[in-house]
């Protein structure tokens, strides 16, 4: 277990000004409120703080962080109080341990919607002040190199949750040597079979390829230094969980992977990287497609270098990454690479302009906008996951996406409302198809249109959670919007029948008695069935009395009529004129929920009925279907509806008939010529032995409309071999 003289030694190494009393003061603290508690291992419980905060001293942070370390255990497992710890120390350090403390009690690989709810809390904590992530990060490292001591039952469950939310977050951070030690010590204990078997394959090839690394890094500094270039160079092996992925990413085997080795150039000035590069390049042949350029566009977490892979020597792969000593240390150390005492340096002004904080602040800012939780935890972990492309807007704003993404997923990250209108694109200064994947450098140009609102298939299509999220809000509205039309319809035919006066102040004025928000609200309600139209009338008109009209007196007077999914009908208030209340619906665009009834559904031709089902929306049912009489007793589920015909062109209707045909041969593949002969198509057959001299037979049909499917039923009657025809509807 560190000393505390040891402690105050690792902070004064790198910040000679350190408060060493506040140090000490917070060192006896701790250990005298932790006492005699043990940890897993058996160690002293205050062991585990004092080695936390090693690991930030190595990242040079300031004393408040140190001190917020040693302390960050104390609020949850001691009789230590925030109260306390603000009176004794500051209140920067207070609030540094208060938010640790409600960190430490949040679980991340819960049910999924707390797990979300959960995030959002975490990354709440680590918006006001960074300096709490980098100590939970810390935290984290250290007790995943002791999970091992942990019951076996929980290490999967804190491997799951380290290797899904602590090492992505360190990633985004920038901090990608803490980001590596996590995924690794993750994958041994979630894959240990996997990980002990690549270890091993990578110290073999270790051992056989010693000399190789030497010599290449011997090559390099002598080409380098021949050119007059100030020059380190590093190769080392990469750890077994890249490799994994990249096994698991690739479909390939150990054998196949060719670049297990990589190496670093540190120059001294950016200008020394591109000299360097133009020396590899032209001492070896580069592999086409693997050069980045991450100095002149950094990444989001502010990683800066030039990557490439050249055919080295010996005709091996060789994967280089160049850049200077300050690219270096970010690369390696990220948001924690600028701490306040690197020469006088603002450690709050970095962090607020860092690109890696401004990633945090805008996944922050969703908060604001309303995504469920597990909503929001699939959208931050799109963002955590995924490498990323560069494109940039006409007026040249650099654009940052994750890779595979397309225009819609460019759309949304310039302005939710640009996505919203999005209608086509240019890339590139030519016109492209939204769903074309971006690569690095293209330019983009939206093409909007006032009118338009995003299809609910882009939800699948695209690649950020921002765009993934903005169009199922706009899809639910559009959703909505829809049932509130139909709703008003449905509540306007109940006050019509029930001979009250109707509008929309008088459900205003009823709101409280309905239990809703808005008119809206209720308009919804009515229109997806959650609520029925006379309790409406009655919260209205208190003194009114249901009579209701008989469902066979509706269906005789039925004038009005309701559209199906594929555009094929439209929704219109009874006896209105119809172009003036037609609504046109496209179900299959998840406008509305719209459907034929799946036994012996309606054709065009047919008079046709809508039934609203709850939670479900509409099922078009032909007038003649025996299905409808479970119906009778609910006339407020009917919705009137007619075939918008002109809008039906080259679309086929499922439809089902029902033949007893004679037994000899020949018999089923004349069913079927004149089925054929008649444009008709047979989607599915059924047969059933009668008696030994006849079959029935059913058939499912798709046909143009009611006069296709007619024609087909007279020419299989006319047949000498049909003794019967009959449709089904139901």
């Amino acid at each position: 277990m560190m000393r505390q003289y040891e402690l105050v030694e690792r902070v004064k190494r790198y910040n000679p000004q350190a408060d060493e009393a506040l140090l000490n003061k917070a060192y006896i603290y701790a250990m005298q409120a932790h006492g005699s508690q043990k940890r897993a291992s058996g160690d002293p419980f205050f062991a585990h703080p004092l080695e936390v905060a090693a690991i930030l001293t190595d990242l040079r942070l300031d004393d408040a962080t140190i001190i917020a370390a040693v302390l960050h255990d104390t609020i949850e497992d001691t009789e230590a109080t925030l109260e306390e710890i603000t009176r004794l120390f500051n209140p920067e350090i207070g609030a540094l341990v208060d938010g640790l403390t409600k960190i430490k009690r949040l679980d991340l690989v819960s049910k999924r919607a707390a797990q979300g709810e959960n995030f959002r809390k975490l990354l709440l904590a680590i918006a006001e002040d960074v300096r709490v992530l980098l100590v939970k990060l810390a935290d984290r490292l250290h007790n995943m190199r002791t999970l091992g001591f942990m019951p076996e039952a929980k290490r999967p469950r804190i491997a799951e949750e380290t290797l899904e939310i602590y090492a992505p977050l360190a990633g985004r951070m920038g901090m990608q040597e803490l980001r590596e030690e996590l995924e690794e010590l993750a994958f041994q204990h979630l894959r240990p079979e996997a990980w002990q078997t690549i270890s091993k394959r990578l110290e073999d090839v270790s051992q056989k390829n010693e000399r190789l690394v030497e010599e290449i890094e011997r090559i390099l500094g002598s080409l380098l230094a021949a050119k007059g270039l100030t020059a380190q160079v590093h190769g080392r092996r990469k750890r077994p969980y890249s490799i994994w992925k990249k096994m698991e990413s690739k479909s390939v085997a150990f054998e196949q992977l060719s670049d297990i080795f990589g190496f670093r150039i540190i120059v001294d000035e950016i200008d020394d990287c591109y000299r360097a590069l133009g020396v590899v390049h032209t001492t070896w042949p580069m592999v086409p497609g693997r050069y980045k350029d991450y100095v002149s566009t950094p990444k989001q977490n502010d990683y800066r270098s030039l990557h490439t892979t050249v055919v080295g020597p010996g005709k091996q792969r060789v994967e280089l990454q160049i850049r200077t000593r300050q690219m270096d240390e970010i690369a390696e150390y990220g948001i924690a690479a600028h701490a306040l005492y690197k020469e006088g340096a603002d450690i709050a002004r970095f962090v607020a302009e860092s690109r890696a904080y401004q990633w945090l602040r805008r996944t922050i800012d969703l908060l604001a906008e309303g995504d469920n939780p597990e909503e929001f935890l699939e959208h931050t972990k799109l963002e955590l996951f995924h490498d990323q492309v560069f494109c940039f807007t006409p007026k040249g704003r650099l654009i940052a996406l994750p890779r595979g993404a397309t225009p819609i997923d460019f759309a949304y990250a310039v302005h939710t409302d640009v996505g919203n209108t999005a209608v086509g694109c240019k890339i590139n200064g030519r016109m492209a198809p939204l769903l074309t994947e971006l690569a690095n450098g293209d330019e983009v140009e939206i093409v909007r249109a006032t009118t338009q609102t995003p299809p609910a298939a882009w939800e699948s299509l695209v690649r950020t959670g921002k765009a993934r999220a903005a169009i199922r809000r706009a899809t639910r509205t559009a959703v909505r919007k829809q049932y509130a039309g139909l709703g008003s319809q449905i509540l306007e035919r109940a006050f019509e029948r029930a001979g009250k006066a109707f509008s929309n102040e008088k459900i205003a004025a009823a709101l409280p008695r309905l239990a809703r928000g808005s008119i809206e609200d209720v308009m919804a309600a009515v229109g997806r069935g959650e609520m029925f139209s006379g309790d409406v009338v009655r919260a209205v008109y208190p003194d009114y009395t249901d009579e209701r009209r008989s469902a066979a007196s509706l269906r005789e007077t039925a004038d009005g009529e309701a559209p199906s999914e594929e555009s094929f009908v439209k929704i219109q208030i009874p006896h209105g004129p119809e172009d003036e209340y037609a609504i046109p619906i496209r179900g299959l665009d998840g406008d509305l929920p719209i459907r034929f009834a799946p036994e012996g559904g309606a054709v065009p031709g047919d008079r046709i009925v809508g039934i609203i089902t709850p939670g479900e929306g509409i099922t078009i049912y032909p007038i003649q279907s025996g299905a409808l009489a479970a119906f009778d007793n609910e006339p407020d589920r009917w919705v009137d509806v007619r075939w918008d015909v002109e809008a039906i062109a080259t679309q086929r209707f499922p439809a089902r008939i029902q033949l007893q045909s004679i037994n000899e041969p020949g018999s089923l593949a004349q069913i079927a010529q004149a089925i054929a002969d008649h444009d008709g198509n047979i989607d599915n057959l059924a047969m059933k032995r009668r008696t030994p001299d006849f079959t029935d037979i059913q058939i499912n049909l798709s046909v143009w409309d009611l006069k296709h499917l007619n024609g087909i039923i007279a020419e299989l009657r006319a047949k000498r071999i049909i003794a019967k025809v009959d449709r089904v509807t139901g």
